[in-house]
């Protein structure tokens, strides 16, 4: 700091700050370098003019901008979800006015929201003053669990008012009373149950289709997914596997919704359920594929410990055991894993996301054998390991 109290860019911390290393290695000491020129206002006016380094430049401070900026980026697609103008848009464009009527806005305002969808790529500017639909636009339309998330999101950017708060666990969020089963082992209200079943059944479309791209069932017999909620994962793998059975097992407030969905997919002769607590209740036995889908990182070791080993112990050995979920990136952080889901996952009060390899050793400490890393096409949205149950658990 100079006389003023000022921060110098160049010097930010003055060499003052606590738990400064003292001693730095070759490649620190160029990463430094390059840090407190990047820092400094008067680099940063000459980079942006120089020919060579005008680009970079550019690249980095559109980079900084889109970060301040991302959530309105985000608010802008919550406004075209909740308004419906994909749908509006799928069957040909429409000027602002047409609009206007529809979304229940005044034209102005219309045409302010598709400027700004238009401006983040969901929709795009045709001839004669209409909005026509972008195919990333479209594309929200054929992923259901997208729009729930975008909805659920209301409650996520309420505990991210003040990042800092969360951090230092001064304040209450709300994830963490939304998501009331983990509270405990004891059943929920039947209500709260339905809002967070919803939301997981529409959103694990999409998991079950990048877990059952990776994992092959066939010459599989009888599937228990652990905490499958109404049934979505176990509806999707009876349709990719007709000789398939399944049973969900969950709370059972949770799972009287399932055998709706079963009746729905076509699959209820092949499917039922069992209503318990993975927590405080042994798992039923007599399957050769046990799943969790998106429930380690929901629980703290200790949790996920006794988890994977009532699992280990209701599987036959040989029998497979399937485990997706959203991971973080370990050594290298991922924005899905480490940014999205670390911050998603602190505000629930209740796990975190883990790496594959800190997985790997759970299940290893559980008495897995074999366990592999299949390769998903989308990461993001999940990613995949299998075992085999050894001899003995």
């Amino acid at each position: 700091m100079d006389g003023s109290g000022r921060i110098d860019p160049a010097n930010p911390y003055g060499g003052a700050f606590p738990g400064a290393p003292r001693r730095l290695g070759l490649g620190d000491r160029i990463r430094r370098w390059r840090n407190r020129r990047a820092a400094d206002p008067r680099f940063q006016a000459w980079a942006a003019r120089f020919p060579f380094t005008a680009p970079i430049a550019r690249r980095q401070a559109s980079a900084r901008y889109d970060l301040t900026a991302g959530f309105v980026y985000a608010q802008t697609r919550a406004a075209c979800v909740e308004l419906e103008v994909f749908a509006l848009l799928l069957e040909g464009p429409r000027t602002s006015a047409d609009l206007a009527g529809p979304l229940a806005l005044e034209p102005d305002r219309a045409e302010r929201l598709m400027a700004a969808a238009c401006a983040v790529g969901l929709v795009e500017r045709r001839p004669k003053g209409r909005w026509g639909l972008s195919t990333l636009g479209a594309a929200a339309l054929g992923a259901p669990g997208v729009a729930e998330m975008v909805r659920h999101h209301r409650l996520f950017y309420a505990d991210l008012a003040d990042p800092v708060a969360l951090l230092r666990g001064e304040t209450s969020p709300r994830l963490a009373r939304f998501w009331a089963y983990l509270e405990g082992g004891e059943d929920v209200d039947p209500a709260d149950a339905d809002a967070y079943s919803a939301l997981m059944g529409a959103s694990q479309t999409m998991v079950a289709q990048e877990t059952l791209a990776a994992v092959d069932l066939s010459g599989r017999k009888r599937l228990m997914d652990v905490g499958g909620g109404e049934g979505a994962f176990a509806c999707a793998a009876l349709q990719a596997t007709p000789a398939l059975e399944a049973t969900v097992f969950d709370l059972p407030s949770v799972v009287r919704r399932a055998p709706a969905r079963f009746s729905a997919a076509g699959v209820g002769a092949r499917a039922r359920t069992a209503g318990g607590s993975f927590l405080t209740d042994e798992l039923p036995d007599g399957h050769d594929v046990i799943s969790l889908v998106r429930v380690c990182y929901d629980h703290p070791d200790d949790t996920v410990r006794r988890l994977l080993a009532k699992c280990r112990a209701a599987l036959a050995p040989g029998g497979l055991f399937v485990l997706t979920e959203p991971m973080s990136g370990g050594d290298r952080p991922t924005r899905s894993g480490d940014a999205y889901f670390g911050f998603y996952m602190l505000a629930m009060e209740s796990g975190r996301a883990r790496s594959p390899e800190r997985l790997t050793t759970l299940m290893a400490e559980a008495g897995f054998a074999d366990i592999r890393r299949p390769r998903v096409a989308r990461p993001f949205i999940t990613q995949v390991l299998t075992a085999r149950a050894g001899e003995s658990p």
